[in-house]
């Protein structure tokens, strides 16, 4: 057995289970804040084999789903200008925007809308299109800015004038400081996500637990990486002594990632972003900075956020603040499926509802 496949050994997992079983005699709820980590607990079964006492709860962590209602917007009217081609990753395609219109009805009522499987494969769309303005639309955690950054960098060393960026990228520690300050939001714990760790490290987290005394562990996707980061939780929870565990070191280090860092605070500046269901975070987004101001799609004519009101009966809003269970929505797979979804949280594969719909959880 390699290294990789141990992290599944169903024998390892099994000794672990036992022992958050037995350790585990407080209740809490744990929340995870990544879309992977979402599809991570209920593909393996993990979700239906913890113990009581312990609830598990979605969060903000799916990037297309925290993707405000006015960037949507935004996104369908550029992609409405005769002069303007999206490049846009597949699936921000089918989230709904305002009257049920989305980038891939749009592109069939004659639109330009170009899927891409990186950023830089934006590049080759605009040098094919010199007559048209070629828009990436940037969305996502700091997990895929550092990548999007490097691009508007490359774009000015190859003087692509046509190339813009819309840069609705969001950071992740301000969204738990908005979680953590509602009262209205019961959360014990929280498992931190992997990737955006990659990037950041642990560090940025330490409020989590000094300000707020929320146990948290930064861990990987497989069975074991979750259930000894629930083992880990348990034992800050009984002890009382919270702190911000590094669960995931073969992969996060504390300081994280430097050269990803500096080349995305080269490009992006914090500035105040809106969030689907959390509304406006202060810093909680990156924008552009000045000295890359020609690759900004925000400074293009006309561009701007617009007040756009929430999807009618959609409470996805509520599903990323844990307030409720996907399943607890009306419209859940009833209006609301991934053949016809009302919102992005069942849009996205990453989404909570989306995964509560694929693995037909009875909850």
């Amino acid at each position: 057995m390699n290294s990789f496949e141990a992290f599944k050994d169903p024998q390892l997992c099994r000794a672990l289970l036992a022992r958050l079983t037995a350790e585990a005699t407080t209740p809490f709820r744990f929340m995870e804040v990544c879309g992977t980590h979402t599809v991570a607990i209920f593909q393996s079964g993990l979700r239906s084999l913890l113990p009581p006492t312990i609830t598990h709860l979605t969060g903000p962590g799916c990037p297309v789903c925290v993707t405000h209602e006015s960037e949507v917007a935004a996104f369908l009217e550029l992609a409405g200008r005769d002069d303007v081609v999206v490049a846009t990753f597949g699936d921000l395609m089918r989230v709904p925007g305002p009257k049920g219109r989305n980038l891939k009805t749009a592109k069939a009522d004659g639109a330009r809308v170009e899927v891409v499987y990186s950023p830089v494969d934006a590049l080759a769309v605009a040098a094919a299109n010199p007559d048209r303005t070629v828009v990436f639309l940037g969305v996502g955690f700091e997990t895929t800015a550092p990548a999007v950054a490097a691009t508007i960098k490359l774009a000015r060393e190859q003087n692509l004038k046509n190339f813009r960026v819309l840069s609705f990228h969001k950071l992740v520690p301000p969204a738990l400081e908005v979680l953590l300050s509602d009262p209205d939001i019961n959360v014990d714990a929280f498992i931190l996500p992997g990737h955006v760790s990659a990037i950041i490290g642990a560090t940025p987290y330490t409020f989590v637990a000094e300000k707020y005394h929320v146990p948290s562990v930064v861990t990987g996707f497989e069975p074991l990486d979750i259930l000894a980061a629930l083992l880990d939780i348990t034992g800050m929870l009984e002890n009382n002594a919270p702190a911000i565990r590094n669960g995931y070191t073969r992969v996060v280090s504390d300081a994280g990632n430097p050269v990803a860092m500096a080349i995305m605070d080269e490009v992006f500046a914090p500035a105040d972003a809106l969030w689907r269901g959390l509304g406006l975070i202060p810093q909680s987004g990156l924008v552009i900075r000045e000295e890359f101001a020609d690759f900004d799609a925000m400074r293009l004519p006309g561009v701007a956020l617009k007040e756009t009101p929430p999807l009618p009966g959609c409470r996805c809003g509520d599903v990323l603040k844990g307030k409720m269970a996907p399943n607890e929505c009306p419209l859940f797979g009833k209006a609301c499926t991934p053949a016809t979804p009302v919102g992005p949280c069942m849009v996205s594969t990453e989404g909570g509802c989306a995964a509560y719909f694929k693995y037909r959880l009875d909850l």
